[in-house]
């Protein structure tokens, strides 16, 4: 069998569904033989760089592997960004990319490019495979590292020499069991015990805590504590239950930065936050000023980075807050059937004029409560985080961290892929639609009925904003001829509608958008002059020179 044809009985044994990425001459070996696996789907997209985000987010919302496939030279430069992404995030993700045959390195070859230095600072394991023989092997010990201890990105190299070559048939290896990592049963004794001793504290969640969010919640009731989560983290506590006070940092809540602010609350529990700076308010030394602080991550690098942690908990949020909560229950903690704390809510209507605020909480009224949201980078993405309801939990996919242009995009491809059972909606702007808006054609070819919702200023958003908050003057060059997005959609076959006022926005509208067979768009055509809810974010950007 060819050498690539053992990779990909490797990865279809191990459940992999499908392939993101672009075919072409240094891949072709592999796109070839998919032929014969049914089972596999070729996700073809219309950029790298967008299958690399798609491969991503599927990684994230299946907790498996996501596979990704560049070619040689551009192909595999375009996919660094979704590696960044990924490293970032903590994802497992499989880059696979083609080279030039092994004779011809160095010769300047069509395409040839070494890109394994390039990846090396983005992934876990970057490898190039210069033996066919050694293509599986390397192909399985990248998986093993991709999820072993912090999962992340992992890089292989391939010749296309290499995967055409004839081997003799291998055995196929089995996919790694990912271990969760406990924490001892001494920790979490001595945790709980700590706890009790706080009258009042703080449940401070961030998105490492995805796969935990049930017993976060239980624990915060058990000890009646309010719930904070950061930015990247909105979407996974219900705005409905007493104990959640919003979000802390970027785009925050005031009802948050209140709790912060009380002196009575003496502990803090971060769960899977890295505590970086969209989710601290660039810092914010209030956060654990006097406090005991608990941080419960699966990353040691994160301790003592920039706070100072008094009880650090290297483990599985999962798992810890399990045993945390079955000890607390042993001490004589239950859960109440009253909370003392009253939730205030952080959403607050503003008439209705034909603004963002008004436009994105509009729109959420009329869509189903279980709809899962994916937020890009622009000044909508503040409005989104302060004053978009969480209906259910995990509703919003948000990327402050490596914040891409364009990911919110092929995120929400990603997404509906690996979970179809809620709907999907992807809130992105019409710079971001620019750079990677192409990929709803990916979403028509495959059928998937994802509703992208174009926020259309003409304009750099963000940068307009924070340069005029800034600098008070904003380069004219930030802003373009206006461009009417439903139109182009119409020419590209997908079913559209444009709002320009606030009246435009109809209910029967909605509901026909998101129960087509395929995507669609809905064009907001809306310059709001409005300062977005940055929080302070403008003011940590003035600080850069002091």
């Amino acid at each position: 069998m060819k050498s690539v044809r053992a990779v990909l009985d490797y990865l279809s044994q191990g459940g992999v569904q499908y392939l993101f990425g672009i075919p072409a001459g240094s891949v072709n070996a592999l796109f070839d033989e998919l032929y014969e696996i049914p089972h596999i789907t070729p996700i073809i997209t219309k950029h790298e760089g967008a299958a690399s985000y798609m491969a991503a987010a599927y990684a994230k919302y299946t907790q498996h592997l996501g596979v990704c496939i560049g070619c040689s030279g551009p192909g595999s430069t375009n996919l660094l960004s979704g590696a960044a992404h990924a490293m970032r995030e903590q994802l497992p993700v499989l880059f696979l990319t083609g080279a030039v045959p092994v004779r011809t390195m160095g010769l300047n070859a069509s395409q040839e490019l070494s890109a394994v230095p390039l990846f090396q600072p983005v992934t876990k394991y970057s490898i190039s495979v210069e033996k066919s023989e050694d293509l599986l092997p390397e192909v399985r010990k990248a998986v093993d590292i991709a999820f072993s201890n912090i999962p992340g990105p992992v890089h292989i190299e391939m010749p296309i020499d290499i995967q055409l070559s004839e081997i003799e048939p291998q055995e196929i290896p089995s996919f790694p069991l990912r271990q969760p990592l406990t924490a001892p049963t001494t920790t979490i004794e001595t945790l709980a015990q700590a706890l009790t001793k706080h009258e009042l504290g703080i449940i401070f969640i961030g998105q490492g805590a995805k796969q935990a969010i049930a017993e976060a919640i239980h624990l915060a009731e058990l000890l009646n504590w309010p719930i904070l989560t950061t930015p990247q983290a909105k979407g996974f506590v219900p705005d409905s239950h007493p104990l959640h006070y919003g979000v802390f940092g970027f785009a925050g809540h005031e009802s948050a930065t209140r709790i912060i602010q009380n002196p009575n609350a003496t502990a803090l529990v971060i769960i899977g936050s890295s505590l970086g700076e969209t989710a601290t308010s660039n810092w914010n030394p209030e956060l654990t000023k006097d406090r005991f602080v608990v941080q419960i991550d699966m990353d040691s690098s994160v301790f003592q980075r920039k706070y100072e942690i008094d009880f650090p908990v290297h483990a599985s949020a999962e798992e810890t807050l399990k045993a945390l909560c079955n000890q607390l229950n042993q001490l004589g903690l239950a859960k109440k059937d009253n909370f003392s704390s009253v939730h205030e809510p952080s959403m607050s209507r503003e008439p209705w004029e034909y603004n963002t605020q008004t436009l994105l909480q509009a729109l959420q009224d009329y869509l189903p409560d279980h709809t899962r949201y994916t937020v890009d980078i622009g000044e909508f993405m503040s409005y989104v985080i302060h004053y978009m309801a969480v209906k259910e939990v995990d509703s919003f996919e948000i990327n402050v961290h490596f914040g891409p242009m364009g990911y919110g995009i092929s995120s929400a491809i990603g997404i509906y892929l690996a979970d179809p059972s809620r709907p999907i909606v992807s809130i992105t702007g019409d710079g971001c639609f620019f750079m990677h808006g192409m990929e709803i054609l990916t979403a028509k070819e495959y059928q998937l009925p994802i509703l992208f919702v174009v926020m259309n200023n003409a304009r750099l958003g963000m940068v307009y904003h924070g340069h005029n908050l800034q600098y008070q003057r904003s380069h004219p060059r930030f802003e373009q001829s206006p461009i009417h997005i439903s139109n182009l959609a119409k020419e590209l076959g997908i079913p559209s509608y444009r709002i320009d006022k606030l009246e435009d926005l109809k209910e029967e509208e909605i509901t026909r958008l998101i129960t087509l067979d395929g995507p669609a768009i809905l064009e907001v055509a809306l310059v709001d002059n409005n300062t977005p809810p940055m929080g302070d974010r403008v003011k940590f950007l003035s600080s850069f020179q002091k």
